[in-house]
């Protein structure tokens, strides 16, 4: 069984300005509450058991939660009009806290909006998930962002971790080879699965986790076998 080490970055405050046209910015200042970090972080504590579900114990995930004390202070619009916390605008955290070599992945949970009045800051998506990259001192890389209570229950705890970074772990296999479905974690529905109101996508995730998922008369997916042969760092050490 590989183990993956983690890191998770909670980010409780946020202090940007983002472009909103050509012309103007917009500033964006907002502290998350003691009650959506908790919700957060009981959603996150729930990723690795699916992780070790979802492969039949053949992969792990062993983790560390850091709270940062000073607030996001910049976010990256990798589309028009749609915002995230990119690498650069973690660099200071994570060459500290995650040098290269020491996470095969980093998450980042941040205060993209204000629950009570509505206020926050555009983004594509709840989560973005990433593949290990220089950028990102070799690890995935993923994003999450604040949430009602009742979005992080459903339709499973701890299922928006293990998407976001499945992008990440898909890059990297198919970087060792591996033949990928496409789409990789957003692929369920386009290969015939279909979401359920209690399991969410798992039955799609337990198949792309063991090389199971059918496309074109293939087998695609991260093979059994995958997860003993490497992680980003002791692709580092070789």
């Amino acid at each position: 069984m590989q183990t993956w080490n983690a890191l998770l970055l909670i980010y409780s405050e946020i202090n940007v300005r983002y472009r909103a046209s050509r012309w103007r910015w917009k500033h964006f200042r907002h502290h998350l509450s003691e009650a959506e970090i908790e919700d957060a972080e009981d959603s996150y504590r729930h990723f690795p058991p699916l992780v070790e579900e979802l492969t039949d114990g053949r992969a792990a995930v062993d983790y560390a939660i850091v709270h940062l004390d000073q607030p996001l202070r910049s976010v990256s619009e990798p589309a028009p009009g749609s915002f995230w916390p990119g690498p650069q605008d973690t660099r200071e955290e994570i060459d500290r806290l995650a040098p290269r070599g020491h996470f095969d992945s980093i998450f980042i949970f941040w205060p993209q909006n204000n629950l009570h009045t509505g206020r926050g800051i555009p983004s594509a998506g709840w989560g973005w998930g990433m593949g290990a990259t220089n950028e990102t001192n070799a690890a995935t890389y993923a994003t999450v962002a604040n949430a009602r209570r009742e979005i992080w229950q459903r339709p499973r705890v701890g299922e928006v971790w293990l998407h976001e970074w499945l992008h990440g772990v898909c890059h990297h296999f198919r970087q060792r080879g591996y033949a990928m479905p496409d789409g990789d974690a957003d692929g369920g529905g386009r290969h015939g699965y279909v979401h359920s109101e209690t399991n969410g996508w798992s039955d799609y995730y337990r198949d792309l986790m063991n090389g199971h998922v059918l496309e074109d008369g293939e087998r695609k997916g991260i093979a059994s076998i995958a997860w003993e042969e490497t992680n980003p760092r002791r692709v580092i050490a070789a």
